[in-house]
């Protein structure tokens, strides 16, 4: 059994209609999750303490948990190996393929029994799939190649069963309008990392301004007196920044009133991540999802960097932000890097993941996304988790700060 520190652990949002995640569903690799939640010493325990670390996020300013749907076989559940886990916090997925389909339709009722909610995935619909579709709380389709007339039949039909309908493998914005058209409840899938492509779209001014004030800050001779005379160039992100110091989050003995101050009192390192999230936030059209991964992915990136004495850390935070801002600016990535002024370094490790920094973003990117057998036999497990998961509590975090300050 590995270690609860060498657990391959990721998540991936489930979203309602209006782009809001309302629940994760957990990744992992072979039987590992399935045997840590066994039933014995204090792995119900840690089963609990790990599902509310992955599912706990800051909400519009609201710090609150979402449901966690975990796949199981029918085997672990008939053998009655589930611990006591709230059950209003974790929603079971049975696989259509898992076992014979009267086995599957026992383990369904045995959930119901226990009082947890189910999800059936079937890959594909059949007709004869009726039965046990009755039996689940959420039916989970891929839509992956499914034109709409497909999609309707589809939909139509099962809304006679009384089950939630989940699209799965979703993979961009088209077919998600698609799928919400169609009368889909829930959707999942890879939508948000496309950009909706607008002919001809360029950077406006105050997203240029911080862009260059990002580079400006990985520069080590940047100076407090440059960095106001850059940031006060943008009024709004005077404001928010001046109000984030000032905030509860730092307990100052006197108050900050200006950008270069607020430089000397709290470091280049805080004022680089306070100006970064607050380029990111201003993207209030974008779902705030998107935030949350490029939040997640750059700290992650950042604290294997540290952990692994990397020189300029703060670099690969960059890198990692970088590398999925042209989502919430919808542009594509390759127009996007020619109009930002960055380092070779951070340029190379984006485009081509070549250098330190784009192996160790190629990495981080492979393991949020749960794509283990894409990552090198030498990696170590232990560090990469402990990284994600310290990395999904700081953006949680920060974005609870960023939006009462806002």
């Amino acid at each position: 059994m590995s270690t609860q520190g060498q657990l391959l652990l990721a998540r991936q949002p489930i979203f309602d209609r209006n782009q809001r995640v309302i629940a994760y569903e957990l990744l992992y690799r072979s039987d590992e999750l399935e045997t840590l939640i066994r039933k014995d010493g204090d792995t119900g325990h840690s089963s609990a303490m790990i599902i509310e670390a992955y599912t706990s996020i800051s909400d519009e300013g609201e710090v609150k948990r979402v449901p966690a749907l975990l796949s199981l076989s029918s085997r672990v559940i008939l053998e009655e190996q589930i611990p006591s886990l709230p059950k209003k916090q974790v929603l079971i997925e049975v696989g259509i393929a898992d076992a014979p389909r009267e086995t599957v339709a026992r383990a369904l009722k045995a959930l119901s029994h226990s009082g947890y909610r189910s999800a059936l995935n079937l890959d594909t619909y059949k007709t004869e799939y009726d039965p046990l579709i009755r039996l689940a709380d959420i039916a989970k389709i891929s839509v992956r190649g499914l034109d709409k007339d497909q999609i309707r039949q589809i939909t139509d039909h099962i809304k006679t069963l009384k089950t939630t309908l989940m699209a799965a493998e979703i993979d961009d914005y088209n077919q998600l309008e698609l799928c919400i058209e169609c009368d889909f409840k829930l959707f999942q899938g890879n939508f948000l990392s496309k950009p909706r492509l607008v002919k001809g779209q360029k950077i406006k001014a105050n997203h240029v301004a911080l862009m260059q004030l990002i580079q400006e800050l990985q520069k080590p001779t940047a100076s407090p007196e440059k960095l106001e005379m850059m940031i006060i160039r943008d009024p709004a992100l005077t404001y928010k920044l001046l109000r984030v110091v000032n905030s509860a989050a730092y307990s100052l003995v006197r108050k900050v009133e200006s950008v270069a101050q607020a430089v000397v009192l709290l470091g280049l390192e805080q004022i680089k991540k306070w100006s970064t999230l607050i380029a990111l936030d201003s993207h209030k059209e974008k779902p705030e999802e998107l935030t949350r991964i490029l939040l997640v992915r750059g700290r992650m990136c950042e604290l294997i960097a540290m952990e692994m004495k990397l020189p300029n850390p703060s670099s690969y935070l960059i890198a990692g932000l970088m590398s999925g801002i042209h989502l919430l600016l919808d542009m594509e990535q390759a127009t996007l890097l020619q109009q930002v002024p960055l380092g070779d370094e951070i340029m190379l490790g984006i485009q081509s993941h070549e250098g330190d920094i784009g192996k160790v973003l190629k990495q981080v990117m492979a393991y949020e996304s749960g794509d283990w057998d894409n990552l090198p036999p030498d990696f170590d497990a232990g560090l990469y988790e402990i990284a994600y998961r310290e990395s999904l509590k700081w953006t949680k975090e920060s974005m609870q700060v960023m939006y009462e300050n806002t």
